[in-house]
């Protein structure tokens, strides 16, 4: 069976869902679709939340039904091909969705068997990761149970990119904190990165240098995670160098390995390395003019973060419809992405910044100083954003400062 639709969007996440809802208020008139599997919408930035104790898991999720926009056709099925040459997608379930205009945020996926013995042990014998919903609030338990002589608290980080950079590192300082409140500063924490630094814009990095040696933080950069052995709880790394060296463990928080899903990889509107190939700028498929991307799933050298797709999606919009009415794109993102970056039980700073690593400050604040006045804007005022505001469609916003000057 072969479905039509003006509008088709892939992905029913914070991107997809956003986009449905912006064109639900400009043009009620258009018809939209959204190809969705999944039953459930999480808010994923609150899983550091979530793991470190502070929010439950149900706290931050909706049925995807209570989030697409009631104008919005809901497809539940994933997509197994594009066709763009013909305007069409193919279905799971072997219908064709047809359309005029496509929108893809397809998110990405983690590739957990990329890494010997995660898939085996993940949600057991310590081993954990933010990265998964449902194992968020094992996180929690293991932090919350750990002792000295159980072995140190490990975290990991892989090789960009990945969801959200600032999550590795927010869920160590927030154990470092927790063990101190509870008096074992007897357990080490552990920081290893595949990444040559602790965050990729030097101004913060600085900053989060000095975090992670307040907490007494044991931090090895250019170090990937290649094997687990749950019954020894022992981890294995590998340096730069080639060199290999085993931890064990008491508790092991672990992101694994990114990418775009397969159904993009394997399409034409992937890159040499499997992300959508879009303008960086006007977000438009660099191979089909009637094709756009946010999110994740592209490969703009943007971080990939809900607050990016917050500045991406009036970016699509503004463009798709330029297109639609025969004019210029005039929209353009300037590669904004927002960083969150709790550094203990009730401070935070907020990393805020554009394509180059310019530092863009949305308050008028030093960026470098934890708040907290921040923490509570993560553990309320960003997720009522979220929710009410970017989900529901509003375009409202408060301009970055590009003109920053680093203190």
């Amino acid at each position: 069976m072969s479905k039509a639709f003006e509008v088709v969007i892939v992905g029913g996440g914070a991107a997809g869902i956003t986009i449905a809802a912006i064109l639900n208020r400009r043009n009620r008139q258009i018809r939209v679709a959204i190809v969705e599997p999944s039953d459930v919408h999480y808010y994923q930035p609150a899983l550091t939340l979530v793991g470190a104790g502070v929010q439950s898991l149900s706290h931050n999720t909706r049925l995807e039904v209570q989030v697409i926009p009631k104008n919005a056709t809901w497809i539940k099925d994933k997509v197994v091909s594009f066709e763009p040459e013909d305007n069409q997608l193919q279905l799971a379930g072997g219908d064709s969705v047809q359309y005029d205009y496509l929108v893809v945020c397809a998110g990405l996926q983690c590739d957990w068997d990329k890494i010997e013995g995660l898939v085996d042990n993940l949600g057991k014998n310590g081993v954990t990761s933010n990265y998964s919903p449902e194992h968020a609030p094992y996180t929690w338990e293991c932090i919350r149970d750990l002792r000295a002589d159980d072995g140190p608290a490990v975290f990991t980080q892989s090789a960009m990119p990945i969801k959200c950079p600032g999550v590795p590192q927010k869920i160590a300082y927030l154990a470092a904190h927790y063990f101190q409140k509870k008096r074992r500063r007897d357990i080490p924490v552990i920081f290893r990165t595949a990444t040559p630094s602790i965050f990729g814009v030097p101004y913060f990095a600085k900053v989060l240098m000095k975090v992670i040696k307040g907490w007494g933080i044991d931090f090895t950069p250019q170090t990937s995670l290649i094997k687990i052995d749950g019954k020894k709880r022992m981890a294995t790394f590998v340096d730069g160098e080639g060199q290999t060296s085993e931890v064990e463990y008491g508790m092991l928080h672990v992101v694994p390995p990114q990418s775009a899903p397969d159904f993009i990889q394997s399409s034409p509107l992937a890159d040499e390395n499997g992300w959508m190939d879009v303008d960086k700028n006007t977000l438009q498929s660099t191979r089909y003019d009637n094709v756009f991307g946010l999110g994740d799933v592209t490969n703009s050298p943007n971080s990939k973060t809900a607050a990016a797709i917050r500045k991406q999606a009036p970016v699509v919009i503004d463009n798709l419809l330029a297109l639609k009415a025969n004019a210029d794109l005039s929209s353009d993102y300037d590669g904004y992405s927002s960083c969150p970056l709790t550094t203990s039980y009730g401070k935070m700073v907020l990393a805020e910044f554009r394509y180059g690593g310019q530092v863009t400050p949305t308050f008028p604040l030093s960026p470098k100083v934890p708040r907290r006045s921040y923490w509570y804007l993560k553990l309320w005022g960003l997720s009522i954003l979220y929710w009410d505001f970017m989900l529901k469609g509003y375009e409202w916003d408060k301009a970055h400062d590009v003109d920053f000057v680093e203190d």
